[in-house]
Parts: structure tokens; C-alpha cells; sequence
């Protein structure tokens, strides 16, 4: 592995162990040459997957830019961030055992928004805002009353629901 610092092939592993839920390896490394440190991550590949853009422009799956779309969308969320990585790690898995080596971003972008809205409807909606190319309010508005007929109907399974404790007589 090349050293970012000074570009020398010739580093040293001084620690793996296992991330992401045992789904890739953290390597610690050392420079001998300039005596930078520096962290890696290997993770096995399936296939490699191309994104087909709505314009019809292909590019190869890029994990790290999913990763950064996802983690701007639960920025100051109380998620944690290996639930997170679990969460990229799963919606990246799902992908290449789909079968297709040639994904619609359309497509990616409907299976982060299922995974987003089973965590956190708040990085849901940001998502959304940027996936779904909201305008205005009134985009974030309607969006946001979609969603609460879900809510509403959730809130009246709680209320109609016995009471918890002794019944009193």
C-alpha cells in the first residue's frame, strides 16, 4: 500500500482487526520512510456494479460517495455510526447480489430511501429532499403529510390499546 504522505510502496501493517460487523478489515499502517500513520479498509467485491444515470450516462458504483449521501443526511442524528455502516454495508450487499451488474441510480436511490426510513424519518426526508429534487416547501409539505397518514395510524394502534397496569373495578 502506497503512503499518502510521502508515496513510498513499502508500508508496514501494525494492526488488523475485524469493522463494520466483521464485514471488511481495519488495518493500521506505518511509513517507515516518513513515519506517517494511516488507516485502511479492505472489503470484499462482489462484482463491479455501474450506475445508470436518469440521463442515461453510466459510471462505476462508487461506495464512498453512497456513504457520504447517507452520512449528510443523519448529520446531528441519534444514530449511531455503526448502525450506519451497517446500514451502507447491507444496501451495498443487496446490490451486488442482485444479479445486474448495471444498476439505475433510480433504483439505488428507492433502496436508501427504504433503509433511511426504517431508521431515522428525519435523514429519510433530507434524502428525499435532494433525491426527489424538492423546490420548495410546499415539496417538503407534501411530502411530509405522505408520510403521516403512517404515523397517524401508528399513533391510533397506541391509543386504542388497553391501558398497561391493574384494571381498576
Amino acid at each position: 500500500m502506497r503512503c499518502p504522505f510521502c508515496g513510498n510502496v513499502d508500508t508496514q501493517v501494525k494492526d488488523s482487526r475485524p469493522a463494520e460487523d466483521h464485514v471488511a478489515i481495519r488495518r493500521r499502517r506505518f511509513c517507515p520512510a516518513c513515519g506517517g500513520r494511516f488507516t485502511t479498509y479492505e472489503r470484499v467485491q462482489l462484482r463491479d456494479l455501474v450506475v445508470i444515470k436518469s440521463n442515461g450516462r453510466r459510471e462505476d458504483f462508487d461506495r464512498d460517495k453512497l456513504e457520504r449521501s447517507v452520512r449528510i443526511s443523519m448529520q446531528k442524528r441519534p444514530v449511531e455510526s455503526e448502525r450506519v455502516d451497517q446500514m451502507i454495508s447491507g444496501i451495498v450487499r443487496r446490490l451486488e447480489s442482485m444479479g445486474e451488474t448495471d444498476i439505475p441510480s433510480k433504483q439505488i436511490g428507492e433502496i436508501v430511501m427504504e433503509a433511511l426510513a426504517r431508521i431515522d424519518t428525519v435523514a429519510y426526508v433530507r434524502f428525499a429532499s435532494v433525491y426527489k429534487n424538492f423546490q420548495a416547501a410546499d415539496d417538503f409539505d407534501k411530502f411530509v403529510s405522505e408520510l403521516r397518514p403512517q404515523a397517524k395510524a401508528a399513533e391510533d394502534e397506541v391509543a386504542a390499546a388497553p391501558p398497561e397496569g391493574p384494571a381498576s373495578e
